[in-house]
């Protein structure tokens, strides 16, 4: 007998949902404010053509460098002889934790010859390639061996193994990688300022920055909604609908390994490029900025004590209040999705995921005109920012909240409520202590995301309200790069220190 669900969970879901779609029905009544023929009039500008070919450029070119880099970095460290394998698997991934910008801040300060496409293109790539190394690797490391086993047994080479066998295996986990890199490259937007770099991104601030008017930038943010809902389509397309999945739980073996003979310097070589590139420049560049003194950095301006300390404490702040606000909103809908499986929640997961095909500008440029037009006394409100950092990054905490949820057995439940608990003793007392390493898991990728979180802040923020992010861009827009390395430094810091508990989190989850 199916149950019948919660009338307050139901409300929970639908109001992320309704929070995450909210931003989308903003931007295209903004977008109608125009009649055709002044819609036609400002997309059709040469302007337009420039800024739709450079970042359709860009983000291809990004996505295919990430998706080759990636996965060759994943096949190098999960299945080959590559001495120190952990080490090597934890330096390449630890530059996802490194914002866009402070790389485009740490390459810019080395030479400002590296902007426009060469040096966008660059420091893309070298902050993305994660989300493919990531996805490939487990893959790498949850495939059947027996697959492999086979196709040596028949003759085929390490080569052709590889291209026949393990890469068709290895689809999901690129194509994922690589949307995830698309979507990034699309909404991004402090890294491409700071390198001259036009895009819309960087178009949408300038124009509603120079006008205050939401309605010629909206038009402008439909045709990046368009893109990133593109590339979702895209990739569902040729994901297609194949399963990859063992078809028994046998005995779990060692994966295949592979002797690197000959290649065993230049596959040492490129992983040390790629992490000098991707690591050591960042954090080089700031310590060596940390050294020099205002006046070696175009400008006299030094960050105080009493600034570093003001706009960490904010960040941190912001972080955390976005990350229980977030992780507040997923849980209803978690709950809605392991316990209450159905068309209406499988809708409202749909809406949620939304925001992952939002660029950042899109939602802070919708929330802008939602709290001019409607929500006046909110305008510029710390609630109206933690609000729309909760709209922006709700996938990523659902996510964790989704799987962390699954985990608790119903019965468990089932039994507490027969012994005397009420539903809310029951989540307090059995439910919520279960799914606790989950539950903070999603807490800290909100709060990693929002700390080093650039366009939303800039748009949103109160006036006077200083962050790390929007700190350190302000002095590096000015090229006083001594200024900035205070705040880079502790950003860097922090999202470090941050990933480090989420990993530890996970692990514990998966222990």
């Amino acid at each position: 007998m199916r149950r019948r669900t919660p009338t307050g969970l139901l409300l929970g879901g639908v109001l992320a949902a309704l929070l995450v779609f909210l931003p989308l029905a903003s931007t295209l009544w903004d977008a109608t404010q125009f009649d055709l023929a002044e819609a036609g009039e400002i997309l059709f500008r040469p302007l337009v053509g420039r800024l739709l070919l450079n970042t359709l450029s860009i983000t291809a070119a990004a996505t295919l460098v990430c998706a080759l880099v990636g996965t060759a970095a994943a096949w190098c460290v999960e299945r080959t002889t590559l001495r120190f394998r952990r080490v090597w698997a934890l330096l390449v991934a630890v530059p996802l934790a490194i914002p866009p910008f402070i790389s485009s801040y740490a390459w810019l300060s080395i030479s400002a010859d590296l902007q426009d496409f060469a040096g966008a293109l660059l420091v893309v790539c070298s902050v993305y390639y994660p989300l493919v190394f990531l996805p490939v690797s487990a893959a790498l490391r949850g495939m059947d061996p027996a697959l492999e086993e086979s196709a040596r047994a028949l003759g085929l080479g390490p080569w052709a193994c590889f291209t026949r066998v393990v890469l068709p295996q290895l689809r999901h986990a690129i194509l994922g990688g690589m949307l995830l890199v698309a979507l990034g490259v699309l909404s991004e937007f402090g890294a491409f300022v700071l390198l001259r770099f036009r895009t819309f991104t960087t178009e949408i601030y300038a124009e509603y920055r120079s006008s205050f008017d939401s309605s010629g930038a909206a038009l402008l943010a439909c045709v990046l909604i368009g893109l990133c809902v593109l590339c979702l389509l895209a990739e569902a397309r040729v994901r297609g609908h194949a399963r990859y999945h063992k078809p028994d739980r046998g005995t779990r073996r060692a994966a295949l390994v592979y002797r690197l003979g000959w290649t065993r310097l230049p596959v040492l070589g490129g992983l040390a490029l790629l992490v000098a590139t991707a690591l050591g420049v960042p954090l080089l560049a700031i310590g060596y900025w940390l050294t020099q003194t205002g006046a070696d950095a175009t400008t006299p301006v030094l960050a105080t004590a009493a600034l570093l300390w003001q706009a960490t404490a904010n960040s941190v702040q912001l972080g955390l209040a976005a990350a229980l606000l977030t992780t507040a909103l997923a849980l209803p809908l978690a709950i809605l999705l392991v316990r209450y499986p159905g068309r209406w929640s499988s809708l409202l997961e749909r809406c949620v995921f939304l925001a992952q095909g939002l660029p950042g500008i899109v939602v802070a440029l919708a929330v802008v005109s939602i709290g001019i037009t409607v929500l006046q006394p909110l305008y510029q409100s710390t609630a109206m920012l933690v609000v729309s950092y909760a709209i922006l990054f709700l996938p990523l905490a659902l996510v964790n909240v989704h799987a962390a949820y699954a985990q608790v057995q119903p019965r468990l439940e089932e039994v507490a409520r027969a012994l005397g608990l009420s539903a809310w003793g029951t989540a307090l007392r059995v439910v919520l202590p279960l799914a606790a390493p989950g539950l903070c898991a999603a807490g800290a990728m909100v709060f990693i995301a929002v700390v080093t979180e650039l366009t939303a802040t800039l748009m949103l923020s109160p006036i006077g309200t200083l962050t790390l992010a929007t700190q350190m861009w302000s002095d590096t827009s000015t090229l006083a790069f001594a200024a900035a390395a205070p705040y880079a430094a502790l950003l860097v810091g922090i999202s470090l220190l941050a990933t480090w508990a989420l990993m530890s989190l996970l692990g514990n989850k998966n222990g």
